[in-house]
């Protein structure tokens, strides 16, 4: 069995789509990208495993995570939904299942899900499992269902505008990983000008400043690209290092912008 891990930066893969989706995650691969990050919701499971299977890098080194979507968490349809996500894949097994988002209204009960996605593990189809855009509450109900260390990681939305303080430092304390999406706030963090102060200071760009404030949270970014020069840079943001001076200027900018907030969204955990 293979024993890669969560890798800093993963690609993230929301948006992209068939030729485009192939050709971001073969670059990112050839790169030295080692985690891709999809969703069933995201309509481009095929076209990543296609990318996958035709890269020169071997499946057991790279770490793939899909996610099971809101229509499929009842017991009639998880395990059915899994398998057409490994199917679509073309694998036996991802490295990490999530659940993308908690049952809206909780019309499915989260001991429903989660016993689903445990039993998806026990039987093969998953590495490891977690959760995704799950609160404070949220978290400590599913490990009240699970247990301690059932969980690799929350995957979150995490950027200098949402900084999600609260949340990272609670999953971190339970040895949850912290995944963090949209980590360049949908290119917001280019134009701001105490990122560009920092970067030109160190003579990167903006985004990387982000990227490595992130990293340096002790958190993975999936940050999305499809430009070879975006893909090299974000990597390249992995080495930078920034002062705690600079680090405390960049926390000062969190006010709660949140990008991924859908109606049927938890009750969120404020800072």
């Amino acid at each position: 069995m293979s024993d890669v891990t969560l890798t800093n930066p993963g690609l993230g893969t929301y948006r992209l789509k068939e030729e485009v989706a192939y050709q971001a995650v073969s670059t990112a691969l050839e790169l030295g990208y080692r985690t891709i990050d999809t969703a069933q919701m995201y309509d481009n499971e095929a076209a990543v495993g296609k990318a996958i299977a035709d890269s020169p890098v071997s499946r057991d080194e790279v770490f793939v995570t899909t996610k099971v979507w809101v229509d499929q968490l009842s017991r009639d349809t998880f395990r059915r939904s899994v398998e057409q996500s490994l199917a679509r894949l073309n694998m036996a097994q991802v490295d990490l299942l999530l659940i993308h988002w908690p049952a809206p209204e909780g019309d499915v009960p989260m001991a429903d899900y989660l016993g689903e996605l445990k039993a998806a593990q026990d039987d093969g189809l998953t590495r490891h499992i977690g959760v995704s855009n799950f609160t404070i509450a949220q978290i400590d109900e599913a490990l009240k269902i699970l247990g301690p260390g059932s969980l690799l990681t929350n995957q979150v939305e995490i950027h200098p505008y949402l900084p999600n303080r609260k949340l990272v430092e609670h999953c971190q304390q339970r040895d949850i990983l912290v995944t963090g999406y949209m980590p360049l706030a949908v290119g917001r963090v280019n134009d701001d000008p105490v990122l560009n102060a920092i970067a030109e200071n160190k003579g990167v760009k903006p985004a990387q400043v982000a990227l490595a404030w992130i990293k340096q949270r002790g958190i993975i970014t999936i940050p999305s690209s499809t430009r070879r020069e975006h893909l090299q840079s974000n990597l390249a943001a992995m080495d930078l290092e920034l002062t705690v001076s600079e680090s405390s200027r960049i926390d000062t900018l969190g006010y709660d912008l949140r990008l991924a907030n859908p109606s049927f969204a938890p009750e969120w955990d404020l800072d």
